[in-house]
């Protein structure tokens, strides 16, 4: 985790996100332990609570899971729950605003569609 925390964002939920980053890309996989509390702490210079609290809050998602005195490991399958829920939150956030405008716009879906093609093209090269 060579990440670095920004003044955007409770620092907690920029740590879970962050975690949630190196599963999606493979840096921690399932059953795979994740930095405890207190080296997120010393790394991000952060209090160790602070650290605590985005930890806990994979564990409630069921992204993360504690070994009594061992630490904290990846779930069996986290990488497909952060996938569908980053998936769901992207509808929410781009895809529904974008389909209301594109309408207020008298876009058809055809023309929608034909848009994100092409800005899918551009985006290649």
């Amino acid at each position: 985790m060579n990440e670095t925390l920004s003044d955007q964002g409770a620092i907690y939920l920029q740590i879970a996100h962050m975690i949630e980053d190196d599963i999606l890309r493979g840096i921690y996989r399932e059953e795979e332990q994740v930095p405890s509390t207190n080296e997120l702490a010393r790394a991000l210079r952060i209090n160790p609570a602070t650290a605590a609290k985005g930890i806990n809050l994979l564990v409630e998602q069921g992204i993360l899971y504690k070994r009594r005195g061992i630490g904290m490991f990846v779930a069996p399958g986290a990488g497909q729950a952060v996938r569908a829920s980053r998936q769901a939150a992207f509808y929410k956030r781009f895809v529904c605003p974008m389909v209301k405008e594109a309408a207020g716009l008298g876009l058809t879906v055809q023309q929608l569609n034909e848009m994100v093609a092409r800005a899918a093209e551009e985006v290649k090269q």
